[in-house]
């Protein structure tokens, strides 16, 4: 009897480490794959639950990447201008935008903007970011603990590499841009 409810606690541990696993795992699909990126929700709780609750309502599909600067990063995440599904969009507008949810405290935290990390944008307050966001195609420490660090991609990065870049001399804004095809949970 003891072996059985050994084995029973066991199975039951090794499940739920899986699905907390997974409840931190996004899937992204680009035009040319699949990105699996990580949610850090210990360091970036309410910056998490905002782009899983944004995702997770399909918010985000159709959304463009209108800032893309090579070596940089790309920057998405306008659902209200830069949404190709909604009345709104607006391909000179989009960046200006972000959702109809009050915009968040800043959750600044130590991890590094390396390359394939996923950060928040935001204006020059510190607690303006909403719903857009950017990926580091190289590192930019200059970033540290300026930004919400919320996650990381670990998989798929050939795919982000490969998003369309924007104007060098227009700060990176993409004409005829690349958009999300779909944002969700694992």
């Amino acid at each position: 009897m003891k072996k059985i409810n050994k084995f029973i606690l066991i199975f039951f541990l090794i499940l739920q480490t899986n699905t907390t696993a997974k409840e931190n795992i996004m899937i992204l699909k680009l035009k040319d794959g699949e990105v699996k990126i990580e949610l850090f929700k210990d360091v970036a709780p309410n910056h998490v639950e905002r782009i899983k609750k944004l995702a997770d309502d399909g918010n985000y599909d159709g959304v463009v990447f209108h800032r893309v600067i090579d070596g940089f990063m790309a920057q998405t995440g306008d659902v209200k201008f830069g949404n190709t599904n909604n009345n709104d969009f607006d391909l000179n507008r989009a960046g200006m935008g972000g959702s109809d949810l009050p915009d968040l405290k800043s959750e600044f935290n130590n991890l590094p903007h390396d390359r394939g990390t996923l950060s928040m944008a935001r204006s020059a307050d510190p607690n303006s970011a909403n719903s857009q966001f950017f990926i580091c195609f190289e590192p930019a420490p200059f970033l540290d603990r300026q930004y919400t660090v919320f996650g990381k991609v670990i998989s798929g990065m050939e795919y982000v590499d490969k998003i369309k870049r924007g104007d060098s001399n227009n700060n990176g804004a993409v004409k005829d841009p690349d958009k999300i095809i779909s944002f969700r949970s694992e």
